[in-house]
């Protein structure tokens, strides 16, 4: 009797060993192989070899032990009754291995992309489109990768197999029951899939939702998040965007207009401040050179309204361009003007008005 528990016991051991052994080698093929490759890479400067060795390199040290062992049966002629166990569990490892080597591949193919299409440049509109259609499909494409690993991991056992069998002739039921559930769920994946291909709303454009400012940061499956200009996160549901208005600043360009408005008295000679603005404006590093204008817009019994127009390269360059120009235009009237400032005034009877410097000093012209 315990002669033969001692010959299971040893035989089981074998097998055991037999398996850990390929396992091991299999280990040592993968690891030398990405040794090599990294040294390969570290010769030539290339972001695909890069890429492949940070991505890959852990999936692939867990496969190929995998597929060395799942060979042992056929290599070294095991009994299928003592290997059964163990391949169960190694075809289950094999499907995790596999799918998380799918998605890293994923990965590298998104390195690749956001290489050739890069955002950080000044006029990247096709760029921010590309990268957002593979953004979504990359997000649809690992989802799916993970429910298939899923369903390939249940169907080894028989009695998921069995229930799917039975879950077939009630799928219209269920499929009717789980839609009306998941209404929304599956509007707002529909309308990614929208959003992903006409494309209202991109990678990195600038927005107003909900009377807030702010960039496109991320777009999944299900939402967007907005980056607000103080660093909040506001997230949108993705219908969002298909259900109501919105802004965006940089849809068909980044390029936008500016505009400050002051309000001086009607003794403020316009001719002096557009002289002395163009002259500021012609300097400044961030006007792109397109648009420069003054208007007197309104008035009223008080005052008058100067609008002063401008354009620049993208929407913080004319924020900033539009706080620098504001501040020294009034810096102008009050060192040269400040009679006409805005105000309410009395005039008593003879009593003579201030006559307004004729010559101020305009940069450039001294």
């Amino acid at each position: 009797m315990f002669s033969g528990l001692f010959e299971n016991a040893s035989e089981w051991l074998q097998t055991g060993a037999i398996f850990a052994g390929s396992a091991f080698a299999g280990f040592l093929v993968a690891w030398t192989a990405f040794k090599l490759f990294k040294l390969y890479g570290r010769r030539r400067d290339v972001l695909l070899l890069r890429s492949i060795n940070n991505n890959l390199r852990t999936p692939v040290l867990w496969l190929v032990p995998v597929l060395f062992a799942l060979a042992v049966p056929y290599a070294f002629g095991v009994p299928a009754g003592k290997a059964q166990t163990i391949r169960l569990l190694l075809e289950i490892a094999m499907y995790i291995a596999a799918g998380a080597l799918f998605v890293q591949l994923v990965d590298v193919v998104s390195d690749l992309v956001r290489d050739r299409y890069r955002i950080d440049v000044q006029d990247n509109l096709e760029e921010r489109k590309i990268i957002t259609q593979f953004q979504y499909i990359k997000r649809v494409i690992i989802s799916v990768a993970i429910v298939v690993v899923i369903a390939f991991i249940l169907l080894q056992f028989n009695q998921v197999r069995e229930l799917g069998a039975g879950l077939l002739t009630s799928a219209g039921v269920a499929g009717i029951i789980i839609g009306l559930a998941a209404q929304k769920s599956i509007a707002n994946l529909l309308a990614g899939f929208q959003l992903a291909f006409t494309q209202p709303i991109r990678i990195d454009d600038v927005v107003i939702v909900e009377g807030e400012w702010g960039r496109i940061e991320e777009i999944t499956l299900t939402y967007v998040v907005v980056r607000i200009w103080d660093e909040r996160r506001l997230v949108v549901p993705l219908n969002y965007f298909n259900e109501k208005p919105f802004q965006n600043w940089t849809r068909t360009s980044a390029q936008l207009l500016g505009y400050v408005y002051l309000y001086t008295d009607y003794r403020l000679p316009v001719e002096e401040l557009r002289k002395y603005y163009f002259a500021i404006i012609e300097q400044h590093e961030k006007w792109d050179g397109r648009v420069k204008n003054i208007q007197v817009t309104n008035s009223d019994r008080y005052s008058m309204e100067v609008r002063i127009l401008m354009s620049a390269r993208n929407a913080p360059d004319a924020w900033d361009l539009r706080c620098d120009i504001r501040e020294q235009l009034i810096s102008f009237i009050q060192k040269n003007y400040p009679e006409c400032l805005p105000r309410t005034r009395v005039e008593m009877p003879g009593s003579e008005p201030r006559i307004p410097n004729p010559e101020p000093r305009i940069p450039g012209n001294e």
